[in-house]
C-alpha cells in the first residue's frame, strides 16, 4: 500500500511483492514502420486479473488485541469486511487521493451507503484504532470506528506511521485494532519470528495464508478477524484500449498478444520471482525489453498511457484505475 503497507512489509518477507513487480501497458497497439508499438495517450489503466495466482493475497483484514475481542466488536468489524470489495476500495481511494476529500468524510458517506452503523450493538469500553500514514489506511480505520461507535464502543482513530511502529503498539496495548493486509502482515510476523530468510508463509491461497497469519498472531496476543474481499496487492496493468484491442480479460491472455511487449517497473523487477521472472516462468510471457521506473507510481502510469511500456506494476486498489 502506499509506502504502502502491503508492499513494505512483504518485501521483508521475500523480494516478493514489494520490490518484485513490474508495470505498464499501453493503449491500442499497432505496428509502425519502425516495428515499435504505438498507442493513444491518456487512456484509462486497468488491472488484468492474476488468474494463475502469481501474487500473494493481500486482503484487508481487521487485527485486534485478543483481550479486546468480544461478540459485539467482532460483529461490527465483520460487517465492514462483508461490505468492502476491491472496486469499493478503488472508488474510496479515488475520492481521497484524486478528488482530495477527507478520509473521515469519505468513510462516513460509505458507511451510510452500506448501512454499516445499523444492526450492531452490545459494545462498551474504549477501542483505539490505528491508521497508517496513507489515505486507504485512514479510510479503513474510520470505517472501523464508525461501526464500533454504532455498536456502543468509545472508539477513536490514532494516526501512526509504519508497521515497524504500529505492530508492536498493537501487541503492547497502545492500539487495540488495525486494518491490516493478510499477506503483508503474515510475512512481517513470519520474518520477525523466524528470521529474514525464513520461507514464506503467505501465498496466493487466501484461506491458507489467513491460517498461517492466525498461527503467527496468536502468540503475540493478536486475533485475526474475517478478511474482506477487498484487496490491495501488487498487480499488472495495461491500458483499457490495449486490453480491448487484444481481447485481454486476464493476465494469462497476454501470452496471445502478437505485438511486442515492454515491461516497466521498479529496478529490481527483472530478478524478482513475483515480477518479471514470475511473468516469464508462471505465465510464459516474453518481453522485448524492460524499462526501469517506479513502483506503481506516476512514472509507471505515464509510461503506460504514452505507450512507452505495455504492462506495468500498480497497486490493485489504486484510485486512478478503471475497470475492464
Amino acid at each position: 500500500m502506499r509506502a504502502r503497507s502491503s508492499l513494505v512489509a512483504l518485501a521483508a518477507a521475500i523480494p516478493l511483492l514489494l520490490a518484485g513487480c513490474s508495470d505498464s501497458g499501453k493503449a491500442t497497439v499497432t505496428s509502425s514502420s519502425s516495428g515499435k508499438p504505438s498507442n493513444s495517450a491518456g487512456d484509462v489503466l486497468v488491472v488484468l486479473p492474476d488468474d494463475l495466482k502469481l501474487q500473494t493475497v493481500d486482503n484487508v483484514v481487521p487485527v485486534v488485541r485478543t483481550s479486546k475481542v468480544s461478540p459485539a466488536l467482532t460483529q461490527a468489524l465483520d460487517k465492514v469486511s462483508a461490505a468492502l470489495t476491491t472496486a469499493d476500495l478503488i472508488g474510496l481511494n479515488k475520492l481521497v487521493d484524486v478528488d482530495r476529500k477527507a478520509p473521515a468524510q469519505v468513510a462516513s458517506d460509505y458507511a451510510t451507503s452500506k448501512s454499516l452503523a445499523t444492526g450492531v450493538s452490545g459494545g462498551s469500553g474504549k477501542i483505539v484504532v490505528g491508521a497508517a500514514n496513507f489515505g486507504e489506511s485512514q479510510i479503513l480505520a474510520n470505517l472501523y470506528v464508525l461501526a464500533l461507535k454504532a455498536a456502543g464502543f468509545d472508539a477513536s482513530v490514532k494516526p501512526v506511521t509504519n508497521r515497524e511502529v504500529y505492530e508492536p503498539a498493537l501487541e503492547h496495548g497502545q492500539l487495540d485494532a488495525f486494518p491490516e493486509y493478510v499477506g503483508t502482515l503474515t510475512e512481517f510476523l513470519n520474518k520477525k519470528a523466524n528470521g529474514p530468510t525464513a520461507p514464506a508463509k503467505a501465498s496466493g491461497d487466501l484461506a491458507a495464508t489467513v491460517a498461517a497469519l492466525k498461527t503467527l498472531a496468536t502468540p503475540k496476543g493478536l486475533s485475526v478477524l474475517t478478511p474482506a474481499a477487498a484487496a490491495d496487492q501488487n498487480a499488472f496493468a495495461v491500458t483499457k484500449n490495449f486490453a480491448t484491442a487484444n481481447n485481454l480479460t486476464k493476465l494469462s491472455d497476454l501470452k496471445n498478444v502478437k505485438t511486442q511487449l515492454i515491461l516497466g517497473g521498479p529496478p529490481e523487477c527483472p530478478t524478482r520471482p513475483f515480477c518479471q521472472l514470475g511473468l516469464q516462468q508462471k505465465y510464459g510471457l516474453t518481453f522485448s525489453s524492460f524499462v526501469s521506473l517506479d513502483t506503481g507510481g506516476p512514472l509507471t502510469k505515464t509510461a503506460l498511457k504514452t505507450g512507452k511500456i505495455q504492462v506495468g506494476l500498480v497497486f490493485s486498489s489504486d484510485g486512478s484505475l478503471g475497470t475492464l
